[in-house]
């Protein structure tokens, strides 16, 4: 799977969600929802994030935001 560059996918060996950047050679690189740190993840091991797995991650980040752990 080689996903589009925006879309919300889950990186399977490691259950983070993040949002798909680019590609670089054969990686998929993913940022966290709502900024952070890169990584690299292999494309057979991303799928596509589920709707509930999004507004959890919206949610998280709204949450921290709040409580001032994130700009």
């Amino acid at each position: 799977m080689r996903p589009p560059v925006g879309a919300h996918v889950v990186d399977t060996r490691s259950g983070r969600l993040g949002v798909v950047m680019g590609h670089e050679g054969p990686y998929v690189q993913l940022r966290p929802y709502g900024g952070g740190k890169e990584w690299d993840a292999e494309p057979g091991a991303v799928r596509r994030a589920t709707p509930a797995e999004r507004l959890s991650a919206a949610t998280a980040h709204a949450n921290a935001r709040s409580r001032g752990e994130v700009p």
